[in-house]
């Protein structure tokens, strides 16, 4: 199969294009690399079977393929926030362009959402039946509204078309390539301890985050892919931890001495972030299986 993966350098996208490979498919790699590295896909170029176009999805993409995963949209705070209206426009006319995509060449198509669709959930764990509780005005809106709108697109779209669509809510993702600058929790802790710099937890520290090791979600992305749902599907790992205990497990995991301080809460926060995952247990027969741990040993091996 020629598959199109769109962000295919970022984080996810890299691996995702990897792993296709590994399992024998051509793969069409999209990116305009405006948060994502071409080293991420550096060591791709091997394979006879990988091919990279560098193009923005908000103008519409004129290629041949049998599959697309939609994953190209900034996820960190520091990079949708730097420009909020590209990445509103990423989110929504990316979502159009390549749904139009897909229904032109009769294809099925995988929507990267987000757990920021719940946004500060008074629901806990968070189930797909929940409709969430986000700020539409906020600084954060750009990326949890852009999402949200890219979801009913994709269910539009099914409904008025019958598009084949798979929508996965994916929750923080974490692992070897993420960039040093992205100001995620995991990467700002690490690369600090690391360098002997001050740890800055926001808030309290009781805020809690379940963070999904990348060869897991990867798995998972493939399964939704193969399967014939249509989502929305949580995909994450269900450890819960508090962001202070975090701080505390990657000081120790760096055999660093490291100060950790507080600073205010950041707008728009949530409090606490956990996956129900029982529809991807049940309906992909996926379950993450790193550790927190084992994840935390394997991101650090790779920023030192």
């Amino acid at each position: 199969m020629r598959i199109l993966v769109t962000g295919g350098a970022g984080l996810i996208g890299s691996h995702l294009c990897e792993k296709l490979l590994i399992q024998g498919e051509e793969v069409l790699c999209v990116d305009n690399f405006y948060t994502s590295s071409k080293k991420n896909i550096m060591h791709l170029r091997d394979y006879l079977d990988f091919e990279l176009i560098r193009h923005d999805i908000t103008v519409p993409l004129y290629v041949e393929c049998d599959a697309i995963y939609n994953l190209a949209c900034p996820a960190s705070p520091i990079h949708y926030q730097r420009d909020p209206v590209q990445t509103l426009k990423t989110c929504v006319h990316g979502a159009i362009n390549m749904l139009g995509l897909a229904k032109r060449l009769k294809v099925p198509i995988l929507q990267a959402s987000t757990s920021e669709i719940y946004g500060d959930a008074f629901v806990h764990p968070q189930i797909e039946s929940y409709f969430g509780n986000v700020n539409p005005i906020g600084k954060r809106s750009c990326y949890d509204e852009g999402k949200r709108c890219a979801e009913t697109l994709f269910f539009d779209y099914w409904r008025q078309y019958n598009i084949d669509i798979k929508v996965v809510r994916i929750f923080n993702t974490y692992g070897p390539r993420m960039s040093r600058e992205d100001g995620r929790v995991i990467s700002n802790f690490i690369t600090n301890a690391l360098e002997g710099k001050t740890i800055q937890v926001s808030g309290d520290g009781q805020q809690t985050r379940s963070f999904c090791y990348i060869s897991d979600l990867v798995n998972g992305l493939i399964k939704m892919m193969s399967s014939s749902e249509t989502g929305p599907i949580n995909l994450g790992n269900p450890q819960e931890v508090k962001i202070l205990d975090l701080a505390y497990m990657i000081l120790q995991i760096c055999h660093s001495n490291s100060s950790i301080i507080y600073s205010p809460s950041v707008c728009d926060d949530p409090r606490h972030r956990r996956p129900d995952i029982t529809l991807a247990s049940e309906k992909l027969n996926w379950e993450p299986t790193t550790s927190l741990e084992d994840g935390l040993l394997l991101t650090r091996n790779y920023f030192t």
